[in-house]
């Protein structure tokens, strides 16, 4: 068996919203490699999803710590590196996968349900798909710099939407940002041992596909079916391991083959 040698790494995921959904299932991934984690997510209500994310873990007999945290606070990076660094110890992986998504057009007059750009929309997608994983990277890297390390993790997740698509204006202008900022990163902190990577995601069912859309996009696919959380996970696993410390700058599509046709 190949160890990807992760058991007791400390890793911080943003994002691990439901059990259905990508964050959720990378959490899973790691614990089953022994990591330790911690899930940051922006609160909504009294008893945040990514509790009940944390509470399926810790069942399962992981080490993990959730944290109600605005992604969108400008001192939210460090707030977060504190916590885990005094719940379990340094942060040696970053996985940024909390999104924001509207849809949304340049058109005057949109249908459906699309709302027209403006600033507040695309001010909120940038805060939650590109400042908050830039400033999360810069405290990762600030600190592992102080304490001289030398092995570090950073996965970015973007979207398939990010090389630019019509009714995702912001959501894709912010993902291809994020994913511009993952290889200065990776130029930048490689000295220091950490290797940077982009996942971007093709349709991945989170039970947002009903069965003709999800029929549909499956037709797209040469394997003939979306993708399932555990797709990503399995890859955010390996961009973590030992075995892919040659790999870093890089933005991997999955998505089962979908833009090769």
């Amino acid at each position: 068996m190949i160890d990807p040698r992760l058991r007791d790494r400390v890793a911080v995921i943003t994002g691990a919203t439901s059990p259905l959904d990508v964050g959720a299932a990378i959490a899973r991934a790691l614990a089953r490699q022994g990591c330790k984690l911690v899930l940051a997510e922006t609160p909504q209500g009294t008893r945040t999803s990514t509790e009940h994310v944390r509470d399926a873990l810790r069942a399962d007999g992981a080490e993990a710590e959730s944290l109600a945290i605005d992604l969108t606070w400008p001192d939210a990076a460090p707030a977060i590196f504190d916590h885990a660094e005094t719940t379990f110890g340094p942060v040696e992986i970053l996985i940024n996968n909390a999104a924001h998504r509207v849809p949304d057009t340049f058109q005057p007059n949109p249908v459906r349900d699309l709302v027209t750009i403006d600033a507040t929309g695309l001010d909120a997608h940038h805060a939650v798909n590109t400042r908050a994983p830039a400033l999360l990277m810069a405290e990762f890297h600030r600190r592992h710099l102080r304490r001289r390390a030398d092995w570090g993790r950073i996965i970015n997740v973007s979207a398939d939407t990010a090389s630019g698509t019509a009714e995702e204006i912001s959501h894709s202008a912010t993902k291809n940002a994020l994913e511009s900022l993952s290889r200065a990163a990776a130029a930048e902190f490689g000295p220091a041992g950490t290797t940077v990577n982009t996942i971007s995601p093709g349709p991945v069912q989170t039970g947002w596909l009903n069965e003709a859309t999800r029929a549909r996009l499956a037709e797209l696919s040469p394997l003939r079916r979306v993708g399932r959380p555990d797709d990503i996970a399995d890859l955010a696993v390996f961009l973590a391991s030992h075995q892919a410390r040659w790999i870093t700058g890089q933005t991997i599509y999955a998505g089962g083959g979908k833009r090769m046709l």
